[in-house]
C-alpha cells in the first residue's frame, strides 16, 4: 500500500481545513486526532474522493507515512504539544520532521527543538495565520527552526500558502523565530482590533450612528488606505441582523472579549527586550477589563458618566475619526516591527523585515494595504529605527496628528474609554519628543537608590548626595 506524503495531528477547525488545503495541492495526507471519533467523522463527512486517510493511533499514523516522515501538529499550545510529541516520538526515526503549526510560545519551540535534536529529529515552529478560511484556501505561513527540515516541506508549504506577489510563506529564521514572528503578528492584530472597536464606540455613542450606519462608514474607509481584512470583517459584523430579535447582531453580543495568550506574550516579551508597544499593551488590558462585566455594571450605577455631546459638524468629526484610526493602526504596525527589529538582534534571528511584511499581505489576519509601504520602507532603509520616521509614514502621521488628538480629546470629554487610541497618541508624542521628563525620574532613582545618572554636558556617570545641603 502506498505511503502518504504528509501527516497531520489535530482535527479542530484549523487542522481539518489545513489538511484539506494540502490535499488539494496534490499531496496525500494521513490524519490523526486524540479523540478518534473526530477522525472517523472527518473522513466520512469531508474526505470522500480525496487522497486522505484516517489513523487511530500515533503508531498507525507514523507507519502510514513516507520516509523521512513529515508530521504537522495542529494542537493547543502548551502541555498538549509536549504530550503529543511524547506519543509520536517513539515511532520516529532520525531525519523525520515534526512541524508545530499552533500558537506555541517561541521559548517552548526552542526547548522542543533542542530536545528532539538529541534523537536527530528535525523540528519546525511554524506560525499559521488566516483563521478557518485561510487554512482552507491559503494562509500566511511563518516557519522557523530547522532549515534542513524546512527544505523537506518548502514546496508543499509554499503551494498551500496564500499567493500575493509570490507565496505568503518564507523561512523566517532559526530556533523559535517563526513562532516569535507569529506572536508579534497576533499582538499587532490585538492592537488594530482594539483601535477599530474604540472608533466604533465613538461613532455609535458620540455620533449616534446605528450599527448599520457605522458599517457603511467603515466600508467607505475600507475602500482607501485603511483597507484590509480586519476592516472588511468589521463591515460585515456591523451589518449583520440577529434573526431572533431583528436587532443588529453586534448589539446583542455580550461585551466580553476572549484571548488565547499570544497578545499577552507579545506585551511580556516586549518588556523583556526593552521595546515599547503601548497600543498592543492596552489592547490586552482592554480585553482583561471587558471580562469584569458584573463589576462594570455595578460600577456604572455609582460612578457618574459625562454625557456625550454631538459634534457641531458631524461629517467633519467622522473624517477626523478616520484619520485617528489610520494613525493608531500605523502605530500598531510600528510597534510590532520595532519589536521584531530589536528581537532579531537580541536573539540573533536575522529577521528579514521587508519579507515578513510581504508574506503578511495574503492569508493572514493583519493583511492590509499598509503592508506594501511598510515593506518598501524597510527595503529602502534596512536600518530604519521606527516606521514612524520613514518618509511615507512620517508625512502621513504629520497630516493626521491633529485628527488623533481631537478624537481622543472628544472621547475623553465624553467618558468613552480609548485605551488604544490614547496610547497611540502618547506613543507618537513620546517618540517625537527630543526631551522627556524622565530626567526627573532618574534624579529620583539616584536620590533613593544611588543609581547614578548621566549629564547632558559631561561624559560619565554621576551621583548626588541629595540629603546633604
Amino acid at each position: 500500500m502506498a505511503k502518504q506524503q504528509i501527516g497531520l495531528v489535530g482535527l479542530a477547525v484549523m487542522g481539518e481545513n489545513l489538511a484539506l488545503n494540502i490535499e488539494s495541492r496534490g499531496y496525500s495526507v494521513a490524519v490523526f486526532n486524540r479523540t478518534t471519533s473526530k477522525v472517523t467523522r472527518f473522513i466520512e463527512n469531508r474526505c470522500r474522493g480525496r487522497n486522505l486517510i484516517g489513523c487511530m493511533t500515533p503508531k498507525e499514523l507514523c507507519a502510514s507515512l513516507q520516509r523521512p516522515r513529515k508530521i504537522i501538529l495542529m494542537v493547543k499550545a502548551g502541555a498538549p504539544v509536549d504530550e503529543m510529541i511524547a506519543q509520536i516520538r517513539p515511532h520516529l526515526e532520525p531525519g523525520d520532521l515534526l512541524i508545530d503549526g499552533g500558537n506555541s510560545l517561541f521559548t517552548d519551540t526552542e526547548r522542543r527543538l533542542d530536545d528532539l535534536a538529541k534523537d536527530s529529529i528535525l523540528y519546525i515552529g511554524t506560525g499559521v495565520s488566516g483563521g478557518e478560511e485561510g487554512a482552507l484556501k491559503g494562509p500566511c505561513i511563518m516557519p522557523g527552526g530547522s532549515k534542513k527540515g524546512y527544505q523537506l516541506v518548502k514546496t508543499m508549504l509554499e503551494k498551500a500558502a496564500a499567493q500575493v506577489d509570490g507565496p505568503c510563506c518564507a523561512y523566517i529564521g532559526p530556533r523559535g523565530a517563526g513562532h516569535f514572528v507569529k506572536m508579534v503578528h497576533n499582538g499587532i492584530e490585538y492592537g488594530i482590533m482594539q483601535s477599530i472597536a474604540e472608533v466604533y464606540h465613538i461613532l455609535t455613542d458620540i455620533c449616534r450612528m446605528s450599527a448599520g450606519e457605522a458599517s457603511k462608514t467603515f466600508a467607505n474607509w475600507n475602500g482607501g488606505e485603511l483597507g484590509g481584512y480586519l476592516m472588511e470583517i468589521t463591515v460585515e459584523c456591523l451589518a449583520r441582523t440577529d434573526p431572533d430579535t431583528g436587532r443588529p447582531l453586534v448589539d446583542v453580543i455580550l461585551d466580553k472579549a476572549g484571548q488565547k495568550g499570544t497578545g499577552k506574550w507579545t506585551s511580556q516579551v516586549a518588556m523583556d527586550v526593552g521595546v515599547a508597544v503601548p497600543t498592543i499593551d492596552m489592547a490586552v488590558e482592554g480585553r482583561i477589563l471587558s471580562a469584569f462585566k458584573d463589576e462594570r455594571v455595578a460600577a456604572s450605577k455609582v460612578l457618574r458618566r459625562v454625557r456625550a455631546h454631538r459634534p457641531p459638524s458631524l461629517a467633519q468629526f467622522v473624517n477626523l475619526c478616520r484619520g485617528a484610526l489610520f494613525s493608531a493602526v500605523v502605530c500598531c504596525y510600528a510597534q510590532g516591527m520595532a519589536m521584531l527589529r530589536e528581537a532579531s538582534r537580541e536573539y540573533e534571528y536575522g529577521l528579514n523585515l521587508p519579507e515578513i511584511a510581504r508574506i503578511w499581505k495574503g492569508g493572514c489576519i493583519i493583511r492590509s494595504r499598509l503592508l506594501d509601504p511598510i515593506a518598501e520602507a524597510y527595503r529602502a532603509d534596512p536600518d530604519l529605527a521606527n516606521l514612524l520616521v520613514a518618509p511615507h509614514f512620517a508625512s502621513s502621521i504629520n497630516r493626521r496628528s491633529r485628527a488623533l488628538r481631537e478624537v481622543v480629546a472628544e472621547a475623553v470629554l465624553a467618558a468613552i474609554p480609548v485605551l488604544g487610541l490614547s496610547s497611540a497618541l502618547g506613543y507618537i508624542d513620546s517618540y517625537r519628543s527630543a526631551r522627556l521628563p524622565q530626567n526627573l525620574t532618574q534624579a529620583q532613582r539616584d536620590y533613593f537608590g544611588a543609581h547614578t545618572y548621566q549629564r547632558t554636558d559631561k561624559e560619565g556617570s554621576f551621583h548626588t548626595e541629595w540629603t546633604v545641603p
